[in-house]
């Protein structure tokens, strides 16, 4: 058998498991709306601590994490570790709350949590509806485009065949058990991710002669590969750092993220959850950054870096495995993408429109509907992945995070402020993305949640002074 029977072969047997695993899920489905969209909120705890890992990562991880560190050298890692931080805090401080609270007001979707208790609440749920069906779609198609750039490698398939395979993909997960169905399939993916990634690291540094030689490899192209302070930060390290721990904080507006948090099935399970994903992630994030760094090494002469992972499967590994790495990313790409869409989906069916909130066949042509229009963003729409999925969650963070953080505390808040929060949070990460990002260094999610949370204070202000007037 020729090497690319053997990559097909493995490649399709890993994805018949995942498929298989998200078929049985749907064995325990009932065919309810809460159980399509939350699981009835009884998740096991290490199913969402490996599922939020897969979701959260993407093909983010694989194609531009990797690409990110061949270009920037070990400075890289102050991502990761900035985004560790952020992301851990941001489980400690809200998420036990969102868990309590959300099934306390029987939201079964992020944007009905939004809106739930506010007055005129609908403009609330509609408006970041839409922003969630907006960005969370166009971060879904940047799925699709990170594993078809796989599949163009391995196979020269053009992007169009490889955005269609993942679409039917997602198409059978979401359908076969909803966000159950999305759940299992995530965490054994994750393991996927896991193995793959570390199998790949130990040949490269292998192949090159150790980390010493690694090292050393490295310095001989550019020392500016081993210094560990990122280059050109005009207003210098903490700053920068600060930026990518709000960045990953940001979590608290990915609305994929935050329906595991909902669907955990004890709020005292929370922490245990975090403290698995917070390993499982850092394990993952370093190896990408490492398999990124040996690739400047191996294959110094890439155009598109963004490839430097399956192209460096592809050079090293046996013909079985790069069948396995082409799995792996697949699965990370997948396991976001249908998340993504399910939440889109859920979006649409029961805060837009919802007089078919509680049907569950239409909740599923709500969700075929929605991959539908990521899957056309996906064709049209060949970008940069990293650039791409680092503004959608900049955008989500920004509206929907200072938000939720008010409602998961339970604050007061009416619709006027609100609707300002989410449109001052989009607009002030697109000013700075296009006017200060580069000259700054610093990452647009930090003045987008800025903006909202004073918004708010500057709000609640004149509210409080004006009803003390009136007393």
């Amino acid at each position: 058998m020729s090497n690319q029977v053997w990559i097909v072969v493995t490649f399709v047997a890993f994805l018949l498991l995942f498929t298989l695993i998200g078929v049985y899920s749907a064995t325990r489905k009932q065919d309810t709306t809460a159980d399509y969209l939350l699981a009835n909120r009884n998740v096991n705890p290490w199913l969402t601590a490996l599922s939020a890992m897969a979701t959260g990562q993407s093909g983010f991880l694989f194609i531009g994490q990797v690409g990110f560190a061949y270009n920037s050298g070990i400075s890289a890692i102050w991502l990761t570790i900035g985004w560790a931080i952020g992301d851990y805090l941001a489980w400690w401080l809200f998420f036990r709350d969102l868990r309590e609270v959300s099934e306390n007001t029987s939201s079964e979707t992020v944007s009905g949590f939004l809106g739930d208790g506010i007055g005129n609440h609908r403009w609330v749920t509609i408006v970041s509806a839409l922003i969630t069906i907006a960005f969370l779609g166009t971060y879904a198609a940047a799925q699709l485009v990170a594993g078809s750039k796989a599949l163009n490698v391995l196979f020269g398939w053009n992007y169009y065949l490889g955005v269609i395979i993942g679409t039917i993909i997602v198409v059978v997960y979401c359908f076969s058990g909803g966000i159950r169905a999305s759940i299992w399939t995530d965490a054994a993916q994750a393991i996927v991710m896991i193995g793959s990634l570390l199998l790949l690291l130990i040949v490269a540094i292998a192949n090159i002669g150790g980390f010493g030689e690694f090292w050393n490899g490295l310095q001989s192209i550019d020392p500016g590969l081993v210094s560990f302070n990122p280059p050109k930060l005009p207003l210098g390290f903490v700053p920068f750092l600060l930026g990518w721990i709000v960045a990953g904080f940001g979590v608290v507006g990915q609305p994929h993220i935050m329906v595991r948090a909902m669907a955990i099935d004890s709020a005292e399970n929370v922490a245990f959850a975090r403290n698995i994903k917070t390993v499982a992630g850092l394990v993952t994030s370093f190896s990408a950054i490492f398999v990124g760094l040996t690739a400047r090494i191996l294959l110094p002469q890439l155009t598109d870096t963004e490839l430097a992972l399956p192209q460096l499967a592809l050079s090293l590994l046996p013909a079985v495995f790069v069948g396995l790495m082409l799995a792996g990313l697949f699965s990370a790409t997948m396991s976001t993408a249908d998340s993504q869409i399910l939440s889109c989906s859920a979006a649409l069916t029961q805060d837009i429109f919802p007089q078919l909130a509680k049907s569950y066949k239409l909740a599923k042509l709500g969700t075929l509907s929605v991959t539908a229009i990521v899957m056309t963003i996906a064709l049209a729409e060949n970008n940069n992945v990293f650039a791409l999925v680092i503004f959608s969650w900049s955008i989500l963070a920004s509206a929907l995070g200072p938000l939720l953080i008010v409602r998961v505390w339970q604050k007061p808040i009416d619709t006027p402020i609100a609707l300002l929060m989410m449109g001052m949070g989009m607009v002030s990460v697109i000013i700075w993305n296009l006017n200060f990002k580069t000259a700054t260094g610093i990452s647009e999610v930090f003045p987008g949640m800025l903006a909202g949370i004073l918004v708010y204070w500057v709000g609640q202000f004149f509210i409080d002074k004006t009803s003390s007037a009136k007393n």
